[in-house]
């Protein structure tokens, strides 16, 4: 009587295991199929979101703004060999020398988002930047070759640049998240922080040796 009990007892909390065991593993599927369900559900609607935000008059001005910045990106591949050759530190001239590779990459970068977006790569006249191109040629010609000063004021010159390249690419990096552009987002991010480590390595520069010796002249 005893043994029949015990083995009774025992197949019940077999069956009991067996039993919440299979109720985990069912919960945990569920919490997987409903995973996935809801981030296929997130990608249609940021699909959805993107393709209505094509036609908006917020998209058309998204798009104007990445002509603007190509233009300015282009005019820059011209200008900092310029910069380059006016300088006198050999530390500034290697800056300046990296930065323009780097613009040149960004150009084809923006090529790459103008591809994602369907549309052809053209260029916008950018004011600002013909405008702060100008500022550092008025520069170059108004200090005195081979001075600190002149390096330190194309040192401002650089940054007042970078400082409107980061702005702008901050900017459209945040409407392109906004209109569901992943893949967009994600490139106007990188070349966001590239320009950012330049304006950093700039500021190392000037702060180095450049401004001190500048002062003293």
């Amino acid at each position: 009587m005893a043994t029949s009990q015990v083995a009774s007892k025992t197949t019940s909390r077999s069956k009991s295991g067996t039993d919440s065991r299979s109720a985990a593993t069912s919960k945990v599927a569920g919490r997987s199929n409903s995973n996935g369900t809801t981030k296929r559900a997130s990608t249609s609607r940021s699909n959805a979101r993107s393709e209505q935000m094509e036609n908006s008059e917020f998209h058309q001005m998204f798009v104007d703004e990445l002509k603007d910045i190509y233009w300015a990106e282009k005019a820059l591949t011209k200008a900092l060999p310029k910069m380059k050759k006016a300088a006198t530190s050999e530390e500034l001239q290697d800056a300046f020398e990296k930065h323009a590779a780097e613009t040149q990459t960004h150009v084809q970068t923006l090529e790459q988002i103008f591809e994602l977006l369907g549309k052809k790569a053209q260029a916008k006249k950018c004011d600002a930047m013909e405008g702060l191109i100008s500022e550092a040629q008025s520069i170059i010609e108004d200090t005195e070759e081979g001075s600190m000063v002149r390096d330190a004021a194309l040192i401002l010159a650089a940054q007042k640049v970078e400082h409107y390249e980061i702005a702008t690419y901050g900017t459209l990096r945040v409407f392109a998240e906004n209109m569901g552009h992943t893949d967009v987002m994600d490139l106007l991010e990188q070349t966001l922080e590239n320009e950012k480590a330049t304006d950093v390595a700039l500021t190392e520069i000037a702060m180095s040796t450049i401004n001190e010796e500048a002062s003293e002249e």
